[in-house]
């Protein structure tokens, strides 16, 4: 597709011109029939000149598995393949993202210059605010002749597939953080467990409590002076995280539903826990059990784990806890930290849960792990300036009400609890889990 630019449109404003005067002046008339001709020859040639459609190659690099909740790279490679002149061509380009993903301010259209024969690499980012199946688009791309009188346009074909999982960039960032024994970025605070077991913690000088066993003969050897190994305990335990998917935990904060901002904590918590050596285990229920993975270690677990959270959907009911924690029950025989993912406004009988959660807690480490929502915390703070602000702040005011009731019924009767807002879900629960781990509770 062909277009004048504004400079062509320019020049046909002054041949307009000398038409509008030609009334007057007879000779403009040939003067302006000489300026269209010109005018239109220019731009002719200069799309001449332009690069073709088929002289582009774009290629869009993006990741099959999005991340959901997060800021997400889509790098475009775009190349130049040849044109009649060799200078740079500048361009601008538009991607197609799935209607549903927000782009980054700014970034819907990305432009620079490529050289014949070379490519340059821009990127842009979305933000997927739901887990599934997903498509992007072809990729719109224009480009202006050497003259800047003519812009040509073309659709390249790129629609291609994409899938949206819990957020796996958290991963990522913890497993290079972890590395760089940098995790304070991330915001975790760092904890050992020191003791009698067999990883690896440091050396140091040794004590008359100390076994035969734990003394290092090279470094007492180097040191010329007694030295002990002192481990860390390793101990092998059950992680098992319950996801209430019900009516509630469909509702969003910000444009993420509770749920989803659950299972980016528990994709992270599984990934942790795996590291630590533990076993991981999840069960999804709404007004019944839904999706159930039997605690088990290794990496192959949390990709099964992965794939199982990948598939989750919220149900439209009010969560079961009997029928849940019935089934847990007949699931788990040894002791296990089990962090239960749920809302407690609206329909939810906090005084069932509190009764199942003692229960379970005779035999495991019960966790309970809310998600709040800053928003309605503003709300609940906003003056009174009109009547819909008088409504709003009375809802609010309820709803955080009924939360702290909740939660102060359930700690009352010695229930662990965790309430944070979304955006530091993730981090909290793998706080609170190295906490527990650290102090041997589980």
């Amino acid at each position: 597709m062909i277009t004048p630019t504004r400079r062509a449109l320019a020049l046909a404003a002054m041949a307009a011109a000398a038409f509008a005067a030609s009334g007057r002046v007879p000779v403009l008339h040939w003067l302006a029939l000489a300026s269209i001709a010109v005018a239109a020859a220019a731009v002719a040639f200069d799309a001449w000149l332009a690069p073709r459609a088929r002289d582009w190659d774009i290629a869009r690099l993006a990741p099959t598995r999005l991340s959901m909740a997060a800021w997400n790279t889509v790098p475009l490679v775009v190349r130049l393949r040849r044109a009649r002149l060799a200078a740079a061509v500048p361009f601008m380009a538009r991607d197609l993202p799935p209607s549903d993903f927000a782009v980054a301010e700014g970034e819907r259209v990305v432009a620079g210059d490529v050289a014949p024969g070379q490519a340059v690499r821009l990127a842009y980012h979305v933000r997927p605010p739901r887990r599934g199946s997903f498509a992007f688009g072809d990729v719109h791309i224009a480009w202006r002749g050497p003259l800047g009188l003519a812009e040509r346009r073309a659709r390249l074909p790129l629609a291609a597939p994409v899938a949206v999982f819990p957020n796996l960039m958290d991963v990522r960032k913890y497993d290079l953080l972890h590395r760089r024994s940098a995790l304070r970025e991330m915001g975790m605070r760092p904890v050992r467990i020191v003791g009698t077991g067999r990883e690896f913690e440091r050396l140091r000088d040794y004590t008359l409590d100390d076994p035969y066993r734990h003394i290092n003969w090279s470094a007492t050897a180097r040191r010329g002076t007694p030295i002990s190994v002192q481990y860390q305990v390793e101990i092998r335990q059950n992680v098992v995280a319950m996801v209430d998917v019900g009516r509630m935990m469909r509702s969003p904060v910000g444009d993420v539903a509770r749920m989803d901002y659950a299972l980016n904590a528990v994709l992270l918590l599984c990934y942790v826990a795996a590291r630590k050596g533990d076993r991981i285990g999840a069960l999804t229920f709404a007004d019944a059990p839904m999706q159930w993975l039997a605690p088990a270690g290794g990496t192959a677990q949390f990709h099964k784990a992965l794939e199982l959270l990948y598939a989750v959907e919220g149900q439209p009911v009010e969560p079961d806890y009997d029928a849940a924690f019935a089934f847990l029950q007949t699931k788990l025989r040894q002791r296990s930290l089990v962090v239960l993912f749920t809302e407690l406004t609206g329909a939810v009988s906090v005084d069932r849960l509190v009764a199942h959660v003692l229960r379970l807690r005779r035999h495991h480490l019960p966790l309970v792990v809310t998600v709040a929502d800053p928003s309605v915390e503003a709300l609940a703070r906003q003056p009174l300036t009109s009547t819909e602000a008088l409504y709003e702040r009375t809802v609010a005011e309820r709803l955080l009400a009924e939360r702290a009731a909740a939660l102060s019924a359930l700690r009352a009767r010695g229930v662990a609890t965790l309430d944070v807002p979304a955006d530091r879900l993730s981090v909290a629960v793998i706080d609170r889990y190295l906490a527990l781990k650290a102090r041997q509770a589980i």
